[in-house]
């Protein structure tokens, strides 16, 4: 019996995989994931891995993956319906017998709905208390009655229980209230307001719908800023502060702040198309937002360490889209709201236009950590900067900034140059070394699930980068369409999961994991989950997209021309169509 989309997406949120797994494994922290021996097979060494981004897993030992219905089926032997009853179980939540049903829809709407009367109380209480340790915050920090209604800024009260009580009041249950993540069960089951004594920054989507809250303290008591958890109709990893506004500036860039009062300050001083991150740091996710929205995007993080470090990492998720990047360097402020009431919007406006590009900032960056007037220091910065130099795909670049490191170490530039040259030859070396132990390894072992991957490496390679760029990005389906189908996979197995993925794209449902595996064997779903690992760094772009397809074509027609099925002259016209296509949609 099939159940609902709705159904299963709400059993998702409602069965943390983090949570289900730690049942079976001793899981440890290991950045934003978490790590264990694996269940499915003998192991000293941890390979399982939880990503709690994503809400999946994978074991790089066995290949054991998918969502946390696979984990169950495996763990506990069951078919999919029993899994899927089993986590239902679990989680309290009844099984539709007509496999229809509308629950987590409706849940969405009575939390759209229980967030905007949260925002209007947050609201009335910072309006009509002008004593309050919020009001006097925000008048100290500049801001006007009509700044603090443009962003529906509030305040909620120190008290354990007045948000509760009046959306208690307005007839919504406890358990939307804490559905919304607007108030939690402490250890004695009883419900409580989850923000309390904060200065209230409501959280709000393209379509105007209020999807969570952000509370900074108004004492030195922590955590300083407290996020809304991700719910059902939020997800801090795919949301930008302010974008809602900033999606009608006209300007093509995007600024991109550290937090919600440098937002608040840049809008006032005329910088709408500044956004922030939502308590986290960014995401491939945000970074495929902000290009969508800019042609440019400008990191404005603060000047000290941490900034520093955030806008470094910052950098190279945000280079995965392909946009231009410029790093903002503010003088003698901590943050651009200190800088332009110091020195106004017009001095800001020209550190914007005089922002250094992301490769300055990462020579200034390497530079500061080395005395560069001690002669062994600077062979090891030379060397350092050798390294970065060389990671430069364009040779005009490399040999721009080679030159202006050497006027300023007085060193030769050629023997810059030729250290360059050295390390470029060493990463191609060990990046083809890499592709070798990886194509010894599938030729050795081959591929259960898509044998024909075996003869087709660099067009099965293609084929799986193509299916994440699809999963990640469903709009660029259009673009695919106007070049091939799933018919032109070399491999069945890929044009299968091809297939699947972008039909449930033109019938507009969700081509998350759950769903999908339905459909899918638990092998399968390890599978999916093993491209999407393996694709994680991948270029996030429509040109990534395009080569993808070309390879793809290119190999297609390489296949056909080798089993005979198409003639030289065939095969040339082909070739040369391909060509065609490439050249055409790099110019636009």
């Amino acid at each position: 019996m099939p159940v609902s989309e709705d159904f299963l997406l709400d059993l998702k949120y409602r069965s943390d995989v983090g949570d289900v797994v730690a049942g079976y494994v001793n899981l440890k922290k290991r950045g934003s994931n978490l790590v264990g021996l694996c269940p499915f097979h003998n192991e000293k060494t941890p390979s399982f891995t939880v990503y709690t981004a994503t809400q999946n897993f994978y074991c790089f030992g066995c290949s054991a993956g998918g969502d946390v219905i696979t984990f169950i089926r495996r763990a506990e032997n069951l078919s999919y319906m029993e899994a899927v009853r089993f986590l239902a179980e679990r989680a309290g939540l009844p099984v539709p017998e007509d496999g229809v049903d509308d629950s987590l829809s409706r849940l969405k709407g009575r939390i759209f709905e229980a967030n905007r009367e949260a925002a209007r109380f947050f609201h009335e209480n910072l309006m009509r208390n002008p004593e309050s340790p919020a009001m006097k915050y925000v008048q100290k920090r500049g801001l006007d009655p009509g700044t603090i209604r443009h962003f529906g800024l509030g305040y909620s009260i120190d008290s354990w229980d007045s948000l509760l009580k009046r959306l208690s009041a307005k007839g919504f249950s406890e358990q939307e209230i804490i559905a919304a993540d607007l108030a939690v069960r402490g250890r004695n089951n009883s419900a409580y307001d989850r923000f309390r004594g904060r200065l209230m920054f409501p959280i709000i989507d393209l379509r105007g719908n209020v999807i969570g809250f952000g509370g900074r303290v108004l004492d030195d008591s922590q955590p300083k800023y407290l996020n809304t958890s991700d719910t059902p109709v939020f997800k801090k990893s795919r949301n930008l502060y302010a974008l809602n506004f900033a999606k009608g500036s006209k300007s093509k860039r995007v600024i991109l702040a550290e937090g919600y009062m440098d937002v608040i300050a840049l809008h006032k001083s005329g910088f709408a198309e500044a956004v922030a991150t939502l308590g986290t740091a960014l995401t491939g996710e945000q970074a495929g937002i902000l290009a969508r929205y800019g042609e440019e995007i400008v990191i404005c993080y603060d000047a000290d360490g941490a900034g520093q470090k955030a806008t470094a990492r910052a950098i190279e998720i945000i280079k995965q889209t392909g946009k231009q990047i410029r790093v903002i360097k503010i003088p003698g402020a901590k943050d651009p709201d200190e800088y332009i009431k110091t020195h106004g919007p017009e001095r800001f406006k020209a550190l914007i236009e005089g922002a250094s590009g992301d490769v300055d900032f990462k020579i200034a960056e390497l530079r500061s950590q080395f005395d560069t007037e001690a002669s062994e220091e600077r062979v090891a910065y030379l060397n350092k900067l050798a390294e970065l130099i060389a990671a430069l795909d364009n040779p005009i670049e490399r040999d721009v900034y080679a030159g202006k490191q050497a006027i300023e170490l007085s060193v030769s530039k050629d023997a810059l140059l030729e250290m360059v040259d050295k390390k470029r030859k060493y990463r191609q070396k060990a990046r083809k070394n890499r592709e070798l132990k990886e194509i010894t390894k599938n030729m050795r072992t081959g591929d259960k699930l898509n044998p024909q991957k075996r003869q087709h490496l660099r067009a099965a390679a293609a084929e799986e980068a193509l299916i994440n760029l699809l999963r990640l990005n469903p709009g660029f389906l259009p673009l695919i369409d106007r070049h091939m189908s799933a018919k032109d996979f070399v491999t069945d197995f890929n044009a299968r999961l091809f297939g699947m993925i972008s039909d449930r794209i033109r019938q507009n449902k969700s081509v998350d994991l759950t769903p999908l595996g339905e459909g899918l064997s638990q092998d399968e779903m390890g599978k999916l989950v093993e491209i999407s690992a393996k694709e994680a760094l991948r270029a996030n772009t429509e040109e990534e997209c395009l080569r993808c397809v070309s390879i793809i074509l290119e190999e297609k027609a390489n296949a056909l021309h080798d089993d005979g099925h198409a003639n030289d002259q065939e095969w040339a016209e082909r070739m040369k169509s391909i060509q065609a296509q490439k050249k055409g949609e790099t110019k636009k």
